[in-house]
């Protein structure tokens, strides 16, 4: 798969307008001391459901045919994807089930629920729940919103590097908090579209390295690569 145009960003950008926020890119005066330049923080939380993952559920399921809106959707979260998929269905009108691990934080259960999705309760893992969904997907028929790996999914998410080159054309280096990579290959897509040489750095807790294969088509990518980045130590250069 290669990485994606400008053309399909900019029409998840479109898709998107009337839906989700263009978020402000604040300055943060602690991290900019630490890292000794400037760090500007892109503020997703400030999306309705707190989260980026409202842009790539959306546009995953705007595109959807009328046949496949009218089967429904469904999906596995432990909250923020759920959200998302829970959000963009009430407001397309799709009926969604969204599997949940059963230790999933009570607030993002109800907050899923109160947007008007089924929420079916399913092992202790997302893992474990995705594998759920991909059953009920394939029994009913009903269209699988996969958290990360589909064009659509990383196209929403990559609106967000649209933004970030708006607001900051000459960004050096693009941290970016990784789990299956769709948001990471979606922000390398909108920087190297838009001609930018900033680096595209994953992100992750200490402790939790990046899971096999399933962002190896955001990696592929020159821009792209692994970083452990500890508080305190010097910001990585454009391009080191």
């Amino acid at each position: 798969m290669n990485l994606l145009s400008l053309a399909e960003l900019h029409s998840a950008q479109e898709i998107l307008s009337a839906v989700a926020l263009h978020t402000p890119l604040l300055p943060s005066a602690a991290l900019s001391e630490l890292a000794g330049r400037q760090v500007l923080l892109k503020c997703e939380n400030l999306q309705r459901t707190g989260s980026f993952k409202m842009r790539g559920a959306y546009v995953r399921m705007a595109r959807l045919d009328a046949a496949e809106k009218a089967r429904g959707v469904v999906a596995a979260s432990a909250g923020n994807h759920a959200q998302g998929v829970a959000l963009a269905a009430q407001r397309l009108g799709i009926s969604a089930t969204v599997y949940m691990p059963e230790n999933a934080a009570l607030p993002k259960v109800v907050a899923t629920q109160r947007y008007g999705a089924r929420i079916r309760q399913v092992g202790t893992t997302v893992a474990e729940s995705l594998a759920a969904a991909e059953e009920d997907a394939a029994s009913t028929g009903r269209v699988l919103v996969h958290p990360f790996e589909h064009r659509d999914i990383i196209a929403g998410q990559g609106t967000i590097g649209l933004e970030i080159l708006a607001a900051a054309p000459d960004v050096g280096t693009v941290l970016v908090p990784t789990g299956g990579g769709g948001l990471l290959a979606g922000i390398a897509s909108a920087l190297r579209g838009g001609g930018s040489a900033a680096a595209s750095s994953a992100c992750r807790p200490p402790g939790r390295p990046p899971s096999a294969g399933r962002w190896s088509w955001a990696t592929r990518s020159r821009w792209i690569g692994w970083r452990r980045w500890p508080m305190g130590s010097p910001c990585p250069s454009r391009g080191s």
